[in-house]
């Protein structure tokens, strides 16, 4: 069976990974454009921190991190070691009184405000217990363990003094460049062929053909598109509608020199919505906006930037001192209602879907790479995917 995967982010190239061992020919065509989410995603695998609403959002989410340890160690046993995940643990912050909010010199102690640390402190004795709770049905969590003020900063040097914080002991972080090479170059060991070039994909007769890459045609009995935010534009040429957008991300790299961060943690600011994790390279990077209403524009903005670096020095001051090494813009794909797009598109015989992960690219990635593989061969992909429809809420 012929097996074309479009895109090659880290959904496309987990996939191509996938259909390849079990036996596909497989093509994986990459268009390479400005803007691909995983290339510019921070890689935080840790989603039991998140408000877990959505039963189904949790459970994909869940299962994708729970998985990630074998899938290193198959990628290691397949050649790919250099993929930099690491289980270096997440630290979820209190609040605090921001830089610029300090009570004035002049306020007298009997106006002073109530103490912000104890109450954020209480708040995080309530999020540890929660995510106890949590452990039963999800032991990866690893340990969890409410730190006193100063000891994460003993972590993670450049947090601001008296930060409390709920130690996540099986966190961990991945670079997405170096994880999607790793599944491409494990999935052309095992014969696939990767394309460059702009796909168009062909449907007749209720079905898919194949596709054309750059004019020239490639015959296929199933195809994957996992395209990432450009996912929509393709299967709106093939005459389908999937619902979903770009929603714009900056990062900001940092250096930090002479500090060994191989070991630091992911930071988590309770509330803000951005994150702060390190690399092996004295790199911390520092994210993410999420602009919605930006389009397919991938530029770096001044306000961007500002929200960026904003956030991250309210929370680690100490990064004030470094580098500022880059500013990554990535266009995460979104769906209608939060929920990833996975699997076959009622009605288009052979054309499956793999997309819509927003924010949680990385985390979810590899995972729905590989059910979107069992599922574009006819196999059973392991759980339930009526939940991401691709075509759930459109007209019929």
């Amino acid at each position: 069976m012929r097996l074309v995967v479009v895109g090659g982010g880290i959904v496309g190239a987990a996939c191509a990974w996938t259909a390849s061992e079990l036996g596909a020919e497989v093509i994986l065509v990459d268009a390479a454009l400005p803007g691909q989410a995983t290339a510019a995603g921070a890689g935080i695998i840790c989603p039991w921190s998140a408000r877990a609403d959505d039963p189904a959002w949790y459970a994909l989410a869940c299962i994708s991190a729970r998985e990630y340890p074998n899938l290193i160690e198959r990628l290691a046993e397949a050649g790919e070691a250099e993929v930099s995940y690491r289980r270096v643990g997440a630290l979820y912050l209190a609040g605090g009184e921001r830089p610029g909010h300090e009570r004035p010199d002049n306020e007298s102690p009997e106006h002073e405000r109530p103490d912000n640390e104890r109450l954020a402190y209480e708040r995080l004795e309530s999020t540890r217990a929660a995510l106890v709770s949590r452990r039963a049905s999800a032991p990866e969590i690893g340990e969890i363990e409410l730190l006193p003020p100063d000891q994460a900063r003993d972590l993670f040097p450049p947090l601001r003094p008296g930060a409390s914080a709920v130690l996540i002991g099986g966190a961990a972080r991945v670079d997405g460049r170096l994880m999607a090479q790793a599944l491409a170059g494990a999935a052309r060991r095992r014969g696939a062929v990767v394309r460059h070039g702009r796909a168009a994909i062909e449907v007749g007769s209720g079905r898919v053909s194949g596709v054309t890459v750059d004019g020239e045609r490639v015959g296929a009995d199933a195809v994957v598109v996992a395209a990432g935010a450009w996912s929509g534009a393709l299967l709106k040429s093939a005459g389908v509608a999937v619902p979903v957008r770009p929603q714009r991300g900056q990062i900001a790299h940092i250096g930090v020199p002479d500090a060994d961060t191989s070991q630091w943690p992911v930071i988590l600011p309770s509330g803000s919505g951005h994150y702060l994790l390190a690399f092996d390279d004295s790199r911390v990077v520092a994210g993410a906006t999420r602009e919605p209403d930006a389009g397919f524009d991938c530029r770096v903005t001044p306000a961007g930037v500002h929200e960026v670096l904003g956030e991250a020095l309210a929370v680690a001051p100490g990064l004030g001192s470094g580098t500022l090494l880059e500013t990554r813009v990535g266009l995460r794909p979104v769906g209608p209602d939060g929920l990833p797009l996975i699997g076959p598109v009622a009605g288009v015989g052979g054309l499956v879907v793999a997309t819509g992960l927003g924010a949680s690219g990385l985390t979810m990635g590899p995972y729905t790479g590989h059910l979107a593989a069992r599922a574009a061969l006819g196999l059973d992909p392991g759980m339930d995917l009526a939940p991401y429809d691709p075509l759930r809420g459109m007209a019929p």
